[in-house]
Order: structure tokens, then C-alpha cells, then sequence
């Protein structure tokens, strides 16, 4: 539930002496009482990063005019919003439902701070799903032919419902760079990590021939190189000889839909921030 009186700051700067200082002074200038705040500082990059929640009975317009002066000094960027307000998120899917099923039904039951307003698929299979919770459904076909067609609708469907986040939960497609670029730093993929790592047809069959001891799940931030985006969360998980690809398969999607799933919450708590080619997450 959104709360009007409860803010929520993050930011990043080049850092220096006296930057936490500088912001919590202009919160208590603006009487603002701080309930949560986490900062770091980067050694790699050389940035500072913070991320800070308030609550007072000020409005934004407040908010921003005790804050701007210091941003500007500080050449920081920086967001501010209400704490638990839903982030608008776009779902791609293609046939695997696990992923989508455990978005949706958080979402439901609370966990998420996040809203659906529509679900895009290249396959109809997942449209009886997205129905059951009332949620819109589109399926578009992709071939080379229609692949430009089908990006092209998934752009504008992003500024149609103002979506925030797209997340791919198991949509087998590769995005273009053109559309990795129009969605940087707000897309979210999934997939398994397998060690050593299997590529192609029937990874799990190649790891249960293999013998592998553990799978696990990345989900990372998209970008125009094929899985190799900025990570966000991970998970892995403890296997062994005794279990059948089938066993091997279930434990995968588990790991893919709870790495996603808390991927998403992080970023719509906004607890994601990135520096450089990886990221900074306040837990």
C-alpha cells in the first residue's frame, strides 16, 4: 500500500568527503524522520551510492526543493518516490509458465510491488493463464519476417501502460540491440546457470549426462550481449547422481522463478542500482 508520508530517495555521485551528511542534513531541514537508509561506496568506479527512507508529513514539492540544491552540487542521479507504490511491469513470456505463474500469484498475494497490465507472448499457450488473473493477453507470432513488427508493439506498449519494468520470464526470443538499448536498465531476463554450463537443445539432458552437482539461476539486466548483462540475483542449488532429468528440470524452474521473482522485488523496492557492469543491491 502506497503511503503519501513515506519517501523513498536513492542516489548516486562521484564520492567524497561528507555526502551522507549533506543529505541527511537536508532531510531533517525539510523535518523529514529517516526509517531506513543504506549507502556504499565503490573502490572500482569511485561512486557513492545511498538509498534512504523517510517519512514526514511534507510533500514533494518540499522534498525536492530541500534535495535539488545538494544533487546539483553533488552532479548525482537520483530518484524519489512513494514507498510500496507498484512499479507498472510489461511480462514476455513464450511457453515455459512456471516464471509467469509465480509473478502473477505473488503480485496477488502481496509480495511484489508491482502491476500487470498486460502479458506478450510469441505462443498462445500461456493466454489461459494470463486470463485466470484478469490479465490482458497478446500473441504475436516471431519470424524474421515479423520480428521488427513484434519489438515494435512491445515499445509501444511500453509507453501505452507507462510501464516501468519488462521482465522476460522464459521468453525465448533475443531481443534486438535496438530494442536492448530502448530498455536499458529496466528489463530483467532469467536463466539457468548450470557448472560447468550447457548451451543449446535439452541443457538438462546434458547435464544429467554430465553429472553436474549443482544448478542454479541468474537474472540479470538486459543488454545487447546475450546473458551477460549486469546480475542481480542469483541462486543455486545442490544435486546429484540419484535424480532423473526430469528431477533435474523441476529443480531448475524452481530456481528460475523464486531468482526472478525476488530479482523483480528488488528492483521495484528500488533496491538495484548499478555500477558500471554490475550492481549495487541494498537488501
Amino acid at each position: 500500500m502506497i503511503d503519501s508520508t513515506h519517501w523513498l530517495l536513492t542516489l548516486s555521485c562521484p564520492d567524497r568527503p561528507g555526502i551522507v551528511h549533506r543529505v541527511t542534513g537536508a532531510i531533517l531541514a525539510a523535518l523529514g524522520n529517516i526509517t531506513e537508509l543504506q549507502q556504499f561506496s565503490s573502490l572500482e568506479s569511485g561512486r557513492f551510492y545511498m538509498r534512504v527512507q523517510v517519512q514526514s508529513g511534507f510533500d514533494r514539492s518540499v522534498f525536492e526543493q530541500a534535495i535539488a540544491p545538494i544533487v546539483t552540487e553533488l552532479s548525482a542521479r537520483w530518484t524519489l518516490d512513494y514507498v510500496g507504490r507498484k512499479r507498472r511491469t510489461l511480462v514476455l513470456v513464450s511457453k515455459a509458465g512456471h516464471c509467469l505463474n509465480d509473478l502473477l500469484f505473488r503480485q496477488r498475494a502481496g509480495y511484489l510491488p508491482i502491476q500487470i497490465p498486460l502479458i506478450i507472448s510469441n505462443h498462445p499457450d500461456l493466454g489461459e493463464l494470463a486470463s485466470f488473473y484478469s490479465i490482458g493477453f497478446e500473441h504475436h507470432q516471431v519470424n524474421a519476417d515479423s520480428k521488427a513488427e513484434v519489438e515494435h508493439r512491445i515499445l509501444s506498449a511500453v509507453a501505452e501502460h507507462d510501464i516501468e519494468l519488462v521482465v522476460l520470464a522464459r521468453y525465448m526470443q533475443i531481443l534486438s540491440p535496438e530494442l536492448c538499448q530502448a530498455l536499458e536498465g529496466r528489463a530483467i531476463n532469467i536463466h539457468h546457470s548450470f557448472l560447468p554450463g550447457f548451451k543449446g537443445a535439452d541443457p538438462y539432458r546434458q547435464a544429467h549426462a554430465r553429472g553436474v552437482k549443482l544448478i542454479g539461476a541468474t537474472a540479470h539486466f538486459v543488454t545487447s550481449s546475450l546473458d551477460e548483462g549486469p546480475i542481480i540475483e542469483q541462486n543455486v542449488r545442490r544435486v546429484d547422481h540419484t535424480m532423473e532429468v526430469g528431477q533435474l528440470v523441476a529443480i531448475g524452474q524452481e530456481q528460475e522463478s523464486s531468482t526472478l521473482t525476488e530479482a523483480v522485488k528488488l528492483f521495484a523496492e528500488h533496491r538495484v542500482l548499478t555500477d558500471g557492469a554490475r550492481t549495487i543491491i541494498f537488501r
